[in-house]
């Protein structure tokens, strides 16, 4: 089995797939102050509850964005399965990853492991919107290219803003309104975050697609895609396991 793990700022997710099947997912929240115990813990249980086995695990990839928390998470999986372990970046994808851009390395990982799945699943043009504590888009043009992309204020990022600073505007739960003219506080803030949201993705595809001067298929991944992609006019399909699919393919090129 191969372990995939997406560490994010806000949720880490991991994956478990046997041959290119994903056996079991879990999104669990990011601690930046976990040690590499309390993470091979987690493991035990969760393969535990799901009835599998750790010891049948025989390599990982992971995708941190989380820089202080990779070496415990690499801690954990050697300590929990003895794995070998690859850590996501464009050198180590290199051969599924062609990138147009001037650093390759600031690349974060998981951009790279979204570009590798969204390129070898549907093909290129293609643009990945990945919906996190940023918003990420990620452009693949027409030759497979990664040309770079867009990185704005996440959905929850937002509110968490408007809701730290406006004295008396309440925390809301990340739903669309009922209509875009809230007709109470809460109503008028989930339009202006859920649907300005969707307004915002869709504006900025669009620029993308005048600046490549053709269209491309846009897929969206991350926990609120599938939220966001019923108000939005741009967002072709939504994928919640694009990012691990990435890292199984890389995995998969890697221990061949």
């Amino acid at each position: 089995m191969l372990l995939a793990i997406d560490i994010g700022n806000t949720h880490t997710v991991i994956g478990v797939y046997a041959g290119d099947s994903l056996r079991a997912m879990w999104r669990i929240a990011t601690n930046r102050k976990a040690a590499a115990d309390e993470l091979r813990i987690v493991f035990s249980t969760l393969f535990s509850l799901e009835g599998l086995d750790l010891s049948q695990v025989r390599a990982s990839a992971v995708a941190s964005v989380v820089p202080q928390l990779t070496k415990a998470w690499m801690q954990a999986i050697k300590d929990a399965t003895g794995a070998r372990s690859l850590v996501c970046n464009a050198e180590t994808a290199e051969g599924l990853f062609d990138a147009d851009y001037p650093n390759p390395r600031e690349i974060g990982a998981d951009r790279v492991a979204d570009a590798v799945a969204a390129r070898a699943l549907y093909g290129a043009p293609v643009v990945v919107v990945d919906f996190g504590t940023a918003t990420n888009i990620e452009v693949i043009d027409r030759d497979g290219r990664f040309r770079g992309g867009v990185i704005a204020p996440g959905v929850q990022t937002s509110a968490n803003a408007l809701f730290t600073h406006g004295a008396q505007l309440p925390d809301i739960a990340l739903v669309a309104p009922p209509a875009v003219i809230g007709t109470n506080t809460v109503e008028a803030i989930q339009s202006g975050i859920m649907l300005g949201e969707a307004d915002r993705v869709d504006g900025l595809v669009r620029r993308i697609f005048d600046q490549l001067g053709y269209p491309a298929k846009v897929i969206a991944t991350g926990g609120l895609a599938p939220v966001v992609e019923r108000y939005s006019s741009t967002i072709d399909e939504v994928n919640t396991e694009l990012t691990l699919e990435g890292l199984r393919l890389i995995a998969d090129r890697a221990y061949r």
